[in-house]
């Protein structure tokens, strides 16, 4: 099975000076629970709805109405190509500890994002780790 047989298509990314609160609007409406941030045509980084929470609780002076997306941000992306084999996408995540991947195509366009949910739900049993299935399990 190929990553793009399990991934979210029509994901897009969102510019660094995007500001949070809009960031937790599309997350809502979309419901997912992380949003890809590019500059100049590249990936620069991710927000997780995780990133927000923390920040927003555990950094004194923190301002949510002013904040951007480049302030909240995980630098530095890790991505999957949409040919890749899934089994290989699944172990690359679980080396990492990340739940969500970007997919990009070979013009190194972002095409959708992978992430453990798509994957539980659309691989066999047998592919999925342990370790997948009790993080995926855990946020739901």
């Amino acid at each position: 099975m190929k990553v793009k047989e399990a991934m979210h298509k029509g994901v897009d990314w969102v510019s660094p000076d995007t500001p949070v609160t809009e960031l937790a609007k599309l997350m809502r409406e979309h419901d997912i629970g992380a949003i890809p941030i590019g500059e100049n045509d590249r990936l620069i980084g991710m927000v997780t709805d995780r990133d927000i929470v923390c920040k927003e609780l555990a950094q004194d002076g923190f301002d949510t109405s002013r904040a951007t997306a480049r302030e909240v941000m995980t630098p530095g992306i890790h991505c999957c190509r949409e040919d890749d084999d899934l089994a290989k996408a699944v172990r690359h995540m679980e080396t990492l500890q990340i739940r969500r991947l970007p997919v990009i195509n070979k013009n190194k366009r972002m095409i959708g994002i992978l992430s453990l949910g798509d994957v539980s739900q659309s691989a066999a049993g047998d592919l999925l780790s342990e370790w997948v299935k009790s993080v995926s399990e855990h946020h739901h």
